[in-house]
């Protein structure tokens, strides 16, 4: 076993072997740009990205022409939701999503906001979940979009995607999920679950950094998207810019292997993630944030009271990593805004981690964790006795 120990998958997730062998052929011999059309090099290119079209939509149950590549989840939620807010100005301009969001949904929203749109942010109950009869009072004849992420980034909790999207369908309104966190962990399929724009991000897994994709449903209904960046009118005019050929190589090889092992894995990950909530759920006083019925299978959220989490997190060294909270606001010192929704006090919400597993870890990692984390547990609290 090897130190430090990785919980941290919710953040990122290393590059697998065999999606960085899929990639590394673009990065020199087939180096050409996916847009040169009159010559073998570009040829090479554009059908590489076409075929990791094929590989995205397959994964999600969509249509190739269904899928625009972007830069990550973060691109794809921006366009998503400023792209229709522009769209369909004459029809309205309310938009209905969470207050758990990822951040790039909430300022998506207060950007919208600032432009004249109006946004409804539904609370959420103690486990993390929205109330679906709120969600149906909270639309206007001016609702365009409902916006709520399949899982959440924080403490795994899935929402009802499927009571959700018959409400929004029920009512003529588009249903947009930021699916970045369930890809790959639980099964999603765009017609199923009845969902009409989707975000995913490639580093999420085990895929590069940089890459995702988003998913435009093109027919009942026909989505129309207002682009966000202007030049060349790539992927169809929805997203210009020189194509990331090698990133998008592992995109799609990324989704392949989730989409053939996610079965078989997910399970394993689960059993792991159990395993490691027993361990630390005899700690003393400790407690898990979030629904345990209706949540991812690879993270839990634990608060430990009476113990700082920073400190935590500190005492724990090179040993093990681990996040307090998203990796894309956990340099703030404010506690957690998606505990504080569930209506977890301050002192507890900054005393939680957030543990992540994944493909790559180990019932020896997770043994270790647990013996490093009550041990360090220990010493705090009895340091505040002191």
């Amino acid at each position: 076993m090897n130190l430090p120990i990785y919980l941290d998958y919710n953040s990122t997730t290393p590059v697998d072997p065999r999606v960085l062998a899929a990639m590394l052929p673009y990065f020199t011999q087939k180096f050409g740009n996916a847009a040169s059309r009159s010559h073998a090099f570009g040829w090479e290119g554009e059908e590489a990205v076409e075929i990791a079209r094929e590989q995205v939509a397959r994964f999600i149950g969509a249509e190739p022409k269904e899928i625009v590549f972007t830069s990550g989840a973060t691109e794809g939620d921006n366009l998503a939701l400023k792209g229709v807010f522009e769209s369909y100005a004459a029809k309205g301009n309310h938009i209905i999503t969470v207050v758990t969001e990822h951040k790039a949904v909430l300022d998506s929203c207060h950007h919208i906001q600032r432009l004249g749109g109006e946004v409804t942010f539904l609370p959420v109950d103690a486990e993390g979940l929205i109330d679906l009869a709120g969600l149906e009072a909270a639309i206007r004849p001016s609702t365009v979009l409902v916006a709520v992420m399949y899982a959440n980034n924080e403490i795994g909790v899935i929402q009802p995607i499927r009571a959700i999207s018959a409400i929004a369908r029920r009512h003529g309104i588009l249903f947009f999920t930021d699916a970045t966190q369930a890809v790959g962990k639980v099964p999603v399929d765009v017609n199923a679950d009845g969902i009409d724009l989707l975000t995913m991000s490639a580093h999420k897994i085990y895929g590069p950094k940089g890459i995702g994709a988003l998913y435009v449903r093109r027919r009942n209904p026909r989505v129309r998207l207002a682009a966000q960046m202007d030049g060349g009118g790539h992927e169809r005019g929805m997203r210009s810019g020189t194509l990331n050929v090698p990133a998008i190589v592992g995109l799609g090889k990324a989704s392949e292997l989730c989409q053939m092992e996610m079965a078989a894995e997910a399970p394993k990950v689960a059993a792991l993630r159990d395993r490691l909530e027993t361990g630390l759920l005899a700690i003393e006083g400790a407690r898990v944030n979030g629904s345990r019925e209706h949540r991812l299978p690879q993270v839990t959220n634990i608060s430990f009271p009476g113990v700082d989490g920073e400190a935590l997190l500190a005492g724990l060294g090179k040993d093990v990593a681990l996040s307090s909270g998203s990796a894309c606001t956990s340099a703030s010192m404010e506690p957690s805004y998606v505990l504080k929704a569930l209506g977890v006090a301050d002192d507890l919400a900054h005393s939680s981690l957030r543990l992540g597993l994944g493909r790559f870890t180990t019932a020896e990692e997770v043994d270790y964790a647990i013996g490093r984390i009550r041990e360090t547990v220990e010493k705090l609290r009895e340091r505040a006795l002191q």
